[in-house]
C-alpha cells in the first residue's frame, strides 16, 4: 500500500514508525501540518489531508528528566539510577511532538538547554522477544 492510499490512524502513524519515516498530515486547504497524524483539520473543520514527510529536524521545546517511569522503560533499564529524559520538539515544519530525548547526560539536566536544535531517530527496543520501534531525538 502507498503512503497516499493509508488511513489517517495513529495505527498507520506507528506503522510508518516501524517503517523509520516519521510522518504527519497537512491540510490541503490551510496548510496546517500535525504529528502524530490528524484526520481533521480542527481549524477547517474539514477531512481533506494528506500524508507529508517530516524532516525530523526541530528544536527542543520542553524536556523532564525521569526516575521513576513506566513499566516500558523500566524493562528498558531506566530508574533511579539512570533516569531518561521526555521531550518535547518543535518540529522546523510547525507542529510540536514528543519523545525520548537520547545523547544528553540525564542525570545532569542542567546541561540540557531549551532550544537546542535536535533531530529524530528512531529507537529499536527488543523486549520479550519483541522489536519496537520508538521516536526519540538527538542534539544536532
Amino acid at each position: 500500500m502507498s503512503e497516499s492510499e493509508r488511513e489517517f490512524t495513529i495505527k498507520s502513524y506507528l506503522d510508518f514508525l516501524a517503517e523509520k519515516k516519521l510522518m504527519g498530515s497537512k491540510c490541503k486547504d490551510c496548510g496546517l501540518m500535525y504529528v502524530p497524524v490528524r484526520k481533521l483539520c480542527p481549524k477547517c473543520n474539514t477531512a481533506n489531508m494528506e500524508w507529508v514527510k517530516m524532516s525530523g529536524i526541530g528544536k527542543l521545546a520542553a524536556f523532564t528528566s525521569i526516575t521513576v517511569g513506566t513499566p516500558f522503560f523500566v524493562e528498558k533499564g531506566y530508574g533511579r539510577n539512570k533516569p531518561y529524559c521526555f521531550s518535547v520538539i518543535k518540529l522546523d515544519e510547525g507542529p510540536m511532538i514528543s519523545g525520548q530525548l537520547i545523547g544528553v547526560d540525564e542525570s545532569k539536566p542542567e546541561t540540557i538547554n531549551i532550544g537546542m536544535p535536535v533531530k529524530a531517530t528512531f529507537i529499536e527496543t527488543d523486549i520479550k522477544g519483541e522489536t519496537r520501534v520508538d521516536l526519540g531525538f538527538e542534539p544536532k
